[in-house]
């Protein structure tokens, strides 16, 4: 009837056709968080301190929660998010595991709140430097950002 290699032909056209129907399309997956970074700095510390914060805005673009889960950075031994608060009239900092950002949604690290803590920064930082710093959200993306050093009582 059919030349046995056009019957081969069109069954591979309809299994193909086929896969490509039932197969989930890109648009179909959930997209990736999209956080996007403004304005990252960090204050330079005093002389003879081996600590310092970074401050910056975190905005969500994306159309799935991010969720910050750890910071680190080749100029300090540890790096994490904290928070800063006022309990019983004292200042205190209680660190962070886990800090959410919701699709659509900014939130800016700044003095005296959020803020990424420098613990046992390895070399003084000087007005001007950059400094890298590595965001790990709990999707396993990480994210490279470049804090300015500004001079002390910036803001």
């Amino acid at each position: 009837m059919y030349p046995r290699s056009l019957t081969a032909s069109f069954a591979f056209a309809i299994l193909v056709a086929g896969a490509w129907l039932i197969a989930p399309s890109a648009s179909s997956a959930p997209p990736a968080a999209e956080v996007q970074v403004e304005n990252a700095w960090i204050p330079q510390p005093p002389p003879g301190t081996d600590v310092a914060a970074a401050y910056l805005t975190l905005r969500n673009v994306g159309h799935t929660p991010a969720v910050l889960v750890g910071v680190s950075s080749p100029v300090a031994a540890s790096a994490a998010v904290h928070q800063s608060m006022i309990m019983q009239g004292e200042s205190m900092m209680m660190p962070v595991e886990r800090l959410t950002i919701r699709p659509g949604e900014t939130v800016t690290l700044k003095p005296n709140g959020l803020h990424v803590m420098l613990n046992s920064v390895r070399k003084p930082l000087q007005v001007g430097e950059r400094v890298p710093l590595v965001l790990r959200f709990a999707s396993g993306e990480e994210l490279h950002v470049s804090a300015q050093v500004r001079p002390l009582g910036s803001q």
